[in-house]
């Protein structure tokens, strides 16, 4: 039989726990997943998809990439999929705080594809509609690793317009970089 005294000490650990979850909620949102990389390649390649590959983060790369991102991606390689000119990109990018999951798919030097495969924040999912992804195909890079158009943003979204941006730079700079 439950005394008193255990009864309080019961309580206080239940109000710790629903304090420490309150303060961590953010943490434990669900990704939304909307399209799983597998689907994304096959949809890329026409349910034909070739075998993986690696292009090597050489230091000269590296540094076009922190041009591009702002930041090291911290890996050595990425992983990409190649037939013909086409190429298959899954990137990511933190929007606000988590990351968002991309797949892009570059053909010729331009952008052919690109699809929000896995959304981890709490605002701006918005950037996965093709009203907004649409504004990058056939978008390719000139000075300095632009974008050759602007991207509409959308409000409350900002962060997210920025990283899907950054991502579609990165695959036509890592796509020059594979097909060359």
């Amino acid at each position: 039989m439950l005394n008193l005294v255990s009864i309080k000490r019961c309580l206080r650990i239940c109000t710790a726990a629903i304090l420490v979850v309150a303060v961590h909620s953010d943490c434990l949102m669900a990704a939304e997943v909307y399209l799983e990389p597998a689907d994304f390649l096959s949809q890329s390649f026409a349910d034909n998809v070739p075998k993986a590959k690696r292009l090597w983060l050489t230091k000269p790369i590296q540094s076009e990439i922190r041009e591009i991102m702002g930041h090291d991606m911290g890996r050595l390689r990425v992983h990409y999929w190649l037939r013909g000119d086409r190429t298959a990109w899954i990137l990511e990018e933190i929007g606000k705080d988590q990351p968002i999951t991309t797949g892009l798919t570059v053909e010729a030097g331009k952008v052919a594809d690109i699809r929000v495969l896995i959304y981890r924040e709490s605002r701006g999912w918005e950037v996965r509609y093709p009203a907004f992804t649409d504004q990058f195909k056939g978008a390719t890079l000139v000075d300095h690793f632009l974008l050759d158009r602007r991207i509409d943003g959308i409000t409350g979204a900002t962060l997210s317009v920025d990283a899907l941006t950054r991502l579609a730079r990165l695959a036509l700079l890592l796509h020059r970089h594979a097909t060359s």
